[in-house]
């Protein structure tokens, strides 16, 4: 099996929310940028929630983010995986957050799904800022609750 690598993250310094996923899906890493399966609901629910319709380009999407201040990385940066099931990740790297973190003004993590989470408190689970595990916004997830992603929405950016 092959190693295979994530993505950079996307924030700036005033960036307030982090969004975490696990790893981008093989349709991800096709078009080199989050969530690129159409039938994964992230950029829906996050675009329907700020009333925007999903911009069309990664930079549409890159700005859509910066201009909400929202970061957005997975917890993942390498790994080995066997399509785009995060029960197959192994023999993986965890996001070094110190990278972001400091260098941005994040109040609030969302964590998109049980790997990111799971992962997540691995590493940075006595981090000091709120934090909570969300569905997995991903189209194999039949339990998805969209009212969860606006309440947690609606909470980060009250603390934002």
């Amino acid at each position: 099996m092959i190693t295979v690598h994530g993505f950079e993250p996307v924030f700036d310094s005033d960036s307030e929310v982090l969004i975490l996923g696990s790893f981008p899906s093989v349709k991800s890493r096709q078009i080199s940028f989050y969530y690129g399966n159409r039938q994964n609901r992230f950029w829906k629910v996050l675009c329907s929630y700020f009333g925007d319709n999903i911009p069309e380009t990664v930079g549409g999407k890159i700005k859509f983010l910066t201009d909400r201040k929202i970061a957005l990385w997975d917890m993942v940066t390498e790994c080995e995986i066997v399509g785009s099931r995060d029960e197959t990740i192994k023999n993986y790297k965890i996001a070094d957050l110190k990278i972001l973190l400091p260098n941005s003004k994040i109040k609030y993590i969302i964590l998109n799904g049980s790997k990111a989470y799971s992962i997540f408190c691995e590493r940075y689970g006595d981090v000091s800022i709120p934090y909570i595990k969300l569905p997995s916004t991903s189209p194999a997830n039949t339990r998805f609750n969209e009212k969860e992603w606006y309440d947690a929405l609606s909470a980060a950016f009250k603390r934002a």
